[in-house]
């Protein structure tokens, strides 16, 4: 693995942990020329998946996105990268065992406010304004006491 900050093609595993219920190893590395660290992720190659994106035009899968994303939700939250990347990983996951070459990215935003509505509230309600396109202040009180109502009934 080269150093991204040396270019060094020699670098240590300084620990390895499995995140992602399995499906993902992560790994601390350090460059043995210039001591740098930093974090690499493993994971298995899957078939290709297309999205169907709002307009009609298809795109290959990118699990960059989905975590661009949650990374604006949960922005001065108190949740880790870590967290965020299990996220990420149980989505891609998901929609990778439905086993269908295309999904559209109307169900990939369901799954990512499924996921944001059980990690944090405010995350939840930050991603839904912008995927479900708040146009107006009634949007937000909807969704807020539809969370009430169901913090009440657990």
């Amino acid at each position: 693995m080269k150093c991204p900050y040396c270019g060094h093609d020699e670098t240590r595993v300084l620990d390895s942990r499995t995140i992602a219920d399995g499906t993902v190893t992560r790994r601390r590395r350090e460059c043995l020329k210039c001591n740098s660290r930093f974090t690499t992720y493993e994971r298995y190659e899957m078939h290709k998946v297309f999205v169907i994106k709002k307009n009609g035009e298809r795109e290959l899968f990118d699990r960059q996105k989905i975590l661009d994303g949650l990374i604006k939700a949960c922005h001065k939250r108190s949740i880790s990268y870590e967290q965020l990347e299990n996220v990420a990983g149980q989505i891609e996951e998901e929609i990778r065992k439905m086993g269908t070459s295309e999904i559209e990215s109307a169900k990939i935003g369901d799954l990512v406010m499924k996921r944001l509505k059980e990690l944090d509230h405010v995350a939840y309600v930050r991603f839904a304004s912008v995927y479900k396109e708040f146009g107006d202040l009634d949007h937000f009180v909807k969704i807020i006491n539809d969370l009430r109502k169901k913090e009440e009934n657990n």
